[in-house]
Parts: C-alpha cells; sequence; structure tokens
C-alpha cells in the first residue's frame, strides 16, 4: 500500500529547525532566512528591540506559516 505523499519532505523540515533555533537564539536572523529582508524584517526587528520575547513569537510564527 502506498503512503500518503506530504508536502514537507525531512530537509525542509531540518531547515525549519535549525531557523527556529536561530529564532531563538537571534529572531531577526531566523526571519530573514525564511523571507529575506522585507516588512517582516523589520517588524520583527522592532519587536525584538522593544522585548526579546515578542521577537521570538514573531519569528516562530513566521518561520511556521511561510514557506519561501
Amino acid at each position: 500500500m502506498n503512503q500518503p505523499h506530504t508536502t514537507t519532505t525531512a530537509n525542509e523540515g531540518s531547515k525549519d529547525v535549525l531557523r527556529i533555533i536561530l529564532a531563538i537564539l537571534l529572531p531577526p536572523l531566523g526571519v530573514a532566512l525564511q523571507v529575506g529582508l522585507g516588512l517582516h524584517f523589520w517588524i520583527n526587528l522592532v519587536l525584538t528591540l522593544l522585548g526579546y520575547v515578542p521577537g521570538i513569537i514573531h519569528a516562530i510564527y513566521i518561520i511556521l506559516t511561510r514557506r519561501g
């Protein structure tokens, strides 16, 4: 019997884990690796400067919801 095909591969999953670890250490870096230096990067940078935890939460949200 065939296994159902998933949309994420093991390699993509391991990249997400690395991005999440980077997002915990330095949230803007995790966002930049996920979506580049666009609006979400700057929002995350401001959130991180205002409070480290909001920056982490935003970075993890972006990494888990955006594919690109």
